[in-house]
């Protein structure tokens, strides 16, 4: 039986719902056989992601998602496959909690300058042990009344070019590849269609990853429009890449993120789980 793969998906570690055990099991619900964990800036569930996987009998590849910035612009780049003991890894990843931590702060301190009090406080307690991330400053709006739902909170305050949309302190593409790396792992740029790009710029920001030693690429991010995942197919081929597919699933009830809902890569690329070694 052929593996089904996703390759990017999000706990209650980072700004997913579910716990890493939850969110194994549901993969295995939905007849996922190899799954990663990719939080963001964090592998705090990976251990218990793993021990769970053992039990449940799905393959649990290590992973995660940098922040990151490129030409000014927010950039998230999954590393797959990474040894998770790695000493620059773990140094990354305190630098990372650090420039998360300020970011919260100043997001919190931006929505006050809107007249929305306590957002920073109101987001730390949603997010408990895992770090402060926007979705948790949505659900704090979303509760106190600020809006009447995620999809406005984003639209209105933490969306890109909003007041909470804060990007400084993020380390560059380039330096992000470099760490994972130096952790053995497989370097992915996620979700390049989200990114709102023109193809031009979208091919100038895969060439500068590409050059920096960036391995693959997201040709398929969860349900996409028809053509899309062939279009990205072109790119990863154009710059020497490989093709990852993942759901980039954060919360149950959404089917276009949802887990094992990637559709199969085209013919013509490289997997990138032939990169694992």
């Amino acid at each position: 039986m052929a593996q089904v793969y996703d390759l990017h998906c999000h706990s209650d570690q980072s700004d997913g719902a579910l716990s890493p055990e939850d969110l194994v099991s549901r993969a295995k619900e939905r007849q996922v056989t190899a799954l990663a964990l990719t939080d963001h800036d964090t592998i705090a569930g990976i251990e218990r992601a793993r021990n769970c996987a053992r039990r449940e009998g799905i393959d649990l590849i290590a992973g995660i998602e940098f922040s990151s910035q490129w030409s000014g612009r927010g950039i998230h780049v999954v590393g797959l496959n990474i040894d998770t003991g790695n000493m620059v890894l773990l140094k990354a990843l305190e630098k990372q909690a650090r420039v998360r931590e300020e970011r919260a702060v100043n997001i919190g301190e931006r929505l006050a300058k809107c007249g929305i009090q306590d957002a920073y406080e109101g987001a730390k307690a949603y997010a408990g042990d895992a770090a402060v991330g926007r979705p948790h400053f949505a659900q704090y709006l979303v509760d106190t009344g600020a809006v009447t739902s995620f999809k406005q909170a984003f639209k209105r305050y933490l969306g890109a070019g909003k007041t909470g949309d804060v990007k400084s302190g993020w380390p560059e593409v380039a330096e992000v590849v470099e760490w994972i790396l130096a952790a053995d792992g497989v370097a992915v740029l996620a979700h390049p269609a989200k990114y709102n790009m023109t193809r031009t710029k979208l091919c100038y920001l895969t060439e500068a990853f590409a050059e920096a030693g960036g391995q693959a690429i997201e040709v398929v991010s969860g349900k996409q429009p028809v053509g899309l995942a062939e279009n990205l197919a072109k790119i990863a081929l154009q710059y020497q890449l490989a093709a990852s597919c993942g759901s980039d699933f954060h919360v149950p009830g959404q089917p276009w993120q949802e887990l094992g809902c990637a559709s199969r890569l085209p013919a013509d690329v490289q997997p990138v789980w032939e990169l694992f070694s």
